[in-house]
C-alpha cells in the first residue's frame, strides 16, 4: 500500500486523497476511501461460477479478440460494497438542497414512480400491435391535451427526447415552413441571455446565428434586436424567463416585429416552471417552445436522462408536426407514422419511437396530483423562493440586476474583488457545507456568476439555512483568509482536480504502471 501519509494517486482524476493525518486507513467515518474498481480488481475472483465451454468456429465476422477484455477480478461483496459506496457518495435532490440555475432539480414525488412502474406501463415494448397499448396511447394523449391547454397551442411533437431535440424540433418545423413559402432566409437571431445549446440548434439546421446583446437591465436590447431584422431572417431563439431569471418584459412586441418580418419566434421552454399555470405562451405570440418534463414537471433529472422535450406549435408550424402522432376516433388510439397517412406535412421523423414513455407516465400524474391551482402554486413558490434569495443575500453577496427575479437569482463575483478569492473557490467551500454548489459562470452576460434556482420544493428552513451558509462564507472571504477557499473542499474523499488538465487530457483507461 502506497505511504497515505503521502495522499494516494486517484489513475482516473488526478485527484489525491484528503490529508491522511486524520485516520490510518483514509476513511472517515462512513465516508470511505476506496480506489477504482480496476485497482480493486485481481485475477482469480469472480462472482460466479461458470462451466468451462468449448467454441468451435469464429461467430464474430472474423473479428478475433486480440488482447483479454481487461474487466476487472472482483468478488459479489466486492461488486455490491463498490457501488453501495458510489451511491453513498453521489449528491442528488434525495441528498439535499440541489440550488443549479437555470437546470431546476425539484423534488421527484414518490407517486409519479409509483404509477411509472404499474403493471401495463412499466412494463411495454414499443414494438407491441396499437390494439394491445390503448392505455398507453390514451396517457400520451391526454398528456399532449393538457400541455397544449397549458401552453395555449394547437399542436405538440412529443417523440423529442430532451431539451436541445425539442429546439431541433421546433426549428425544423420553422425551416419545413419557411422552404414551403420558397423563401430562402438564413439567419436566426439569438439573445446573449438565451441558453447555450439554442445557437448550437440553429447552425445545426443550416443557419447563420445572429447574436443580439443583453440591455443594461439583462434583458434583450429591443432596439438592437428590431436593427437586425430583415428579409434573411428566419427567426429568433429566445428564453424567458431568460437564463439571467428575468422576464422579457418586451416579449409581445418582440414577436410582434419578427412576425411583421416574416420570421418566427422559437421560444426556449427550460424555464416553464417558473409560469406554468400562470402565464400561457401562445398568448404571448410564439410559434414553437419545447418543454423540459424533467424539469417543469418533476421526472427524474440527471445523469444523462431520461429526458423529454415535446414540443408545442402554433397555428402557422402545426402542419410541420413530425411523426409520429396519437389521433383519435370511434375506434380507438392509434399512431399516425406515415406521413402520406396525413393531409398535414410533418417534416419527417425525429426518433424510432413516439417519446420517453415513462416521463409522459410521471408528467401526467404530477400534474393530475396538482390540478390547474397546484401547478400555478408551485410556480408561484418557485419565485417566491427565488426572491427570498435575491433579498436575503443581496447586501453580502453582489447581485446583478436590480428588482424581481423570477425563478432564479443571479449574482456575480464583485463582492469576491480583491480577497483573493474566485467565484469556483466559494463553491468549493459550499460542498465542505454540505451543499450542492450553485451554477458558476453562467450566463456569460454577467462576470463571475453564481445563478441559484431554489424551486418550489424547498422549506423556508433548508433556505435559511443555505443563506445563513453563504453569509458566512462571503464575510470570511472578506475577511482576507482566501487559503481557506482555495483549499477547498478538505472534507470529500478527494480534494480538488486540476479541471483544466482532466478536461484536456483525460485518463481513459488505466494505466497498470501508475502507482
Amino acid at each position: 500500500m502506497a505511504d497515505m501519509s503521502q495522499g494516494r494517486k486517484n489513475v482516473a482524476s488526478g485527484g489525491t486523497q484528503a490529508p491522511a493525518e486524520q485516520t490510518t486507513s483514509g476513511s472517515r467515518g462512513l465516508n470511505f476511501d476506496e480506489p477504482l474498481i480496476f485497482e480493486l480488481g485481481e485475477d482469480g475472483r469472480s462472482g460466479i461460477d461458470l462451466a468451462e465451454v468449448e467454441i468451435s468456429g469464429n461467430r464474430l465476422g472474423g473479428l478475433e479478440r486480440k488482447a483479454p477484455v481487461g474487466l476487472p477480478g472482483l468478488s459479489e461483496p466486492h461488486v455490491v460494497r463498490h457501488y453501495t459506496r458510489l451511491s453513498q457518495k453521489n449528491y442528488g435532490i434525495d441528498s439535499g438542497f440541489y440550488p443549479l440555475g437555470s437546470c431546476t432539480m425539484k423534488h421527484n414525488p414518490r407517486i409519479n414512480e409509483k404509477i411509472a412502474r404499474m403493471q401495463g406501463l412499466g412494463d411495454l415494448h414499443p414494438m407491441q400491435p396499437g390494439s394491445t397499448v390503448q392505455g398507453a396511447l390514451e396517457v400520451i394523449d391526454t398528456l399532449a391535451h393538457w400541455l397544449k391547454t397549458l401552453t395555449n397551442m394547437p399542436a405538440i411533437a412529443m417523440s423529442p427526447a430532451a431539451g436541445a431535440h425539442g429546439e431541433l424540433c421546433g426549428m425544423m418545423a420553422i425551416s419545413a415552413a419557411i422552404k414551403a413559402r420558397g423563401e430562402d432566409r438564413t439567419r436566426v437571431l439569438v439573445p446573449e441571455s438565451a441558453h447555450g445549446t439554442n445557437p448550437a440548434t440553429a447552425a445545426a439546421c443550416g443557419f447563420t446565428v445572429d447574436s443580439i446583446p443583453a440591455n443594461d437591465q439583462g434583458r434583450v436590447d429591443l432596439e438592437a434586436f428590431k436593427a437586425k431584422l430583415g428579409p434573411d431572417v428566419a427567426g429568433i431563439m429566445l428564453t424567458n424567463p431568460n437564463t439571467c431569471g428575468l422576464f422579457e418584459n418586451d416579449i409581445i412586441e418582440i414577436a410582434d416585429a419578427m412576425h411583421e418580418a416574416g420570421g418566427y419566434f422559437y421560444c426556449d421552454g427550460a424555464n416553464l416552471n417558473a409560469i406554468c399555470g400562470r402565464v400561457r405562451p401562445g398568448d404571448l405570440g410564439i410559434d414553437c417552445m419545447h418543454i423540459n418534463l424533467h424539469k417543469t414537471f418533476s421526472t427524474p433529472h440527471g445523469g444523462g436522462g431520461p429526458g423529454a422535450g415535446p414540443t408545442v406549435l402554433s397555428e402557422a408550424l402545426a402542419a410541420y408536426a413530425p411523426v409520429p402522432f396519437v389521433v383519435h376516433d370511434a375506434d380507438g388510439f392509434r399512431l399516425i407514422e406515415n406521413p402520406d397517412d396525413t393531409d398535414a406535412s410533418p417534416f419527417g421523423r425525429l426518433k424510432g419511437y413516439h417519446g420517453q414513455m415513462g416521463m409522459f407516465t410521471r408528467a401526467l400524474a404530477f400534474m393530475m396530483s396538482h390540478g390547474s391551482d397546484g401547478l400555478a402554486q408551485a410556480s408561484g413558490d418557485a419565485v417566491l423562493n427565488a426572491n427570498y434569495l435575491r433579498v436575503q443575500l443581496q447586501d453580502v453577496l453582489s447581485i446583478s440586476f436590480d428588482g424581481l427575479c423570477m425563478h432564479e437569482a443571479l449574482f456575480d463575483d464583485r463582492f469576491l474583488k480583491d480577497t483573493g478569492v474566485s467565484t469556483l473557490d466559494f463553491a468549493k467551500a459550499m460542498i465542505d457545507e454540505g451543499f450542492h454548489p450553485m451554477t458558476m459562470y453562467f450566463p456569460l452576460v454577467v462576470h463571475g456568476a453564481l445563478l441559484m434556482e431554489p424551486t418550489e420544493s424547498e422549506s423556508k428552513e433548508t433556505l435559511d439555512l443555505y443563506v445563513q451558509t453563504l453569509r458566512a462564507l462571503a464575510a470570511r472571504a472578506k475577511s482576507g483568509d482566501a487559503q481557506f477557499f482555495t483549499e477547498a473542499p478538505r472534507f470529500t474523499p478527494r480534494r480538488r482536480l486540476d479541471e483544466t488538465a482532466a478536461a484536456r487530457k483525460p485518463v481513459l483507461r488505466l494505466n497498470p504502471a501508475a502507482e
